[in-house]
């Protein structure tokens, strides 16, 4: 019989997107009261070659980039950030439309969690409108899509960063 354990703590990030990043500074202030500095910036690239999705609302060209956080926390507090991200991109909003884009996750040493407040076959819900999904698993030395992954994500460069963002969490549990 399994007994009820602490879990260990996670490694945030947030992806975001937008066709201005110069907003990413205003954004940091709020989210670096919660989580700590950016330990790692991932590559800047072109979210709209991958999906139009957000177009229509945000305009184009969009732009992505993820941000690794410090302060390693419960990942129950996965649900916290997505609303703090939620009112943070209703923050910045012009006629009703957001000018970007947060994704709030994190990561452990076995796998990669996405938030939404859309619900699917494939997502766990886990209170106050939020679902969870897991965009990859850690696998052969490598973190692995999964078939519902965002096409983003199953791009190499991007795998690479969280396997990059992998290593820091390594590091930062054995300082635990």
């Amino acid at each position: 019989m399994s007994h009820p354990q602490k879990v260990k703590p996670v490694l945030f990030f947030i992806a975001l997107t937008s066709r201005d990043l110069s907003l990413k500074k205003a954004l940091l202030k709020g989210l670096e009261n919660t989580l700590g500095i950016v330990v790692l910036e991932g590559p800047v690239y072109e979210f709209s070659k991958f999906t139009s999705y957000y177009e229509e609302e945000m305009g184009t060209p969009l732009f992505k980039t993820l941000l690794f956080f410090e302060i390693l926390k419960d990942p129950e507090e996965l649900v916290e950030l997505k609303h703090l991200c939620y009112e943070m991109e209703k923050e910045h909003s012009q006629d009703g439309k957001r000018l970007v884009n947060l994704d709030p996750g994190y990561l452990t040493l076995s796998k990669v969690i996405l938030s939404t407040f859309k619900d699917y076959a494939h997502r766990v819900y886990l209170g106050r409108s939020v679902f969870a999904e897991v965009e990859y698993i850690f696998k052969e030395g490598s973190f692995r899509p999964m078939p519902w992954t965002y096409p983003d994500y199953q791009d190499p460069l991007i795998i690479s960063t969280f396997n990059q963002a992998r290593e820091i969490y390594k590091r930062k549990l054995r300082c635990l």
